[in-house]
C-alpha cells in the first residue's frame, strides 16, 4: 500500500482534494484535523494532559474541550504552541500509524493522509510515507477559500497569520503541486503525479 501525504496551509484544499481522491476505488482517507480533535474529547488520549497545560478554561460547560478557547490560550505564546504540538502530535502519529495497518489489512493501494502539519512539524514521522505533496496556493486565494465557506472574516484571518509559518518546502523529495483551480482539476493532476490511475 502506498502511503500519500498531502500537506499545505489552510485554504489550500487538503481536505476536499483528499476526499475526491477517496472515491476512487481502493483509495483511503485519513484527516489529521479529526484525528488530533477525537484526542482533545474526554477520555481521549490528549484531554487530562491539554487540562494541565491551559487548565480548566480551555473548556466548554459541559467538559469538552472549547477548540476555539484552546487555540486562543496556545496562540497566545510561541512555547504554548509548541507545548501543545508535543501533546497532541505523537498522539496523531500513533493513530496514523494504527490506520496504516488497518487499511493495509482491509487490502487498500493507496492511503491518503491530510494534515496541515506533515511537513513542518518535529513530531511526524515521515519514513511512514512513501510521497509527500504539497499544495501551494497563493494567500489571497486561500482567504477567498476561506471566505466561500462562510467563516467569520476575524477567524479566517486568524487562522491564515497562524500559519504564516507554512511555506513551500525545499526538499526536493517533496512535490510542490498547484492548488489553485477548482478542486477537481487539482485531484486529477494529483492523480496523474502520484499514478492513482490504476488504484
Amino acid at each position: 500500500m502506498k502511503v500519500v501525504g498531502i500537506a499545505g496551509p489552510a485554504g489550500a484544499g487538503k481536505s476536499t482534494v483528499a476526499r475526491l481522491l477517496a472515491r476512487r476505488p481502493g483509495v483511503a482517507h485519513v484527516d489529521c484535523d479529526a484525528l488530533a480533535w477525537a484526542t482533545y474529547e474526554p477520555g481521549g488520549t490528549a484531554y487530562r494532559a491539554l487540562i494541565a497545560l491551559f487548565g480548566a478554561g480551555i473548556l466548554s460547560p459541559t467538559g469538552a474541550v472549547d477548540r476555539a478557547r484552546l487555540a486562543r490560550a496556545a496562540f497566545s505564546a510561541p512555547e504554548l504552541k509548541a507545548a501543545l504540538e508535543a501533546i497532541v502530535h505523537p498522539r496523531v502519529m500513533d493513530e496514523i500509524r494504527a490506520a496504516i495497518r488497518r487499511h493495509r489489512e482491509e487490502g487498500a493501494r493507496v492511503l491518503v493522509v491530510e494534515g496541515a502539519l506533515l511537513l513542518s512539524s518535529p513530531h511526524v514521522d515521515r519514513s511512514l510515507f512513501d510521497t509527500l505533496v504539497w499544495l501551494d496556493v497563493p494567500e489571497e486565494d486561500r482567504r477567498k477559500r476561506l471566505l466561500s465557506l462562510g467563516l467569520d472574516p476575524d477567524v479566517v484571518a486568524r487562522r491564515l497569520d497562524a500559519q504564516r509559518d507554512l511555506l513551500p518546502p525545499t526538499d526536493p523529495r517533496v512535490l510542490v503541486v498547484d492548488g489553485r483551480g477548482a478542486p477537481g482539476k487539482v485531484a486529477r493532476r494529483l492523480e496523474g503525479l502520484l499514478g492513482l490511475g490504476n488504484a
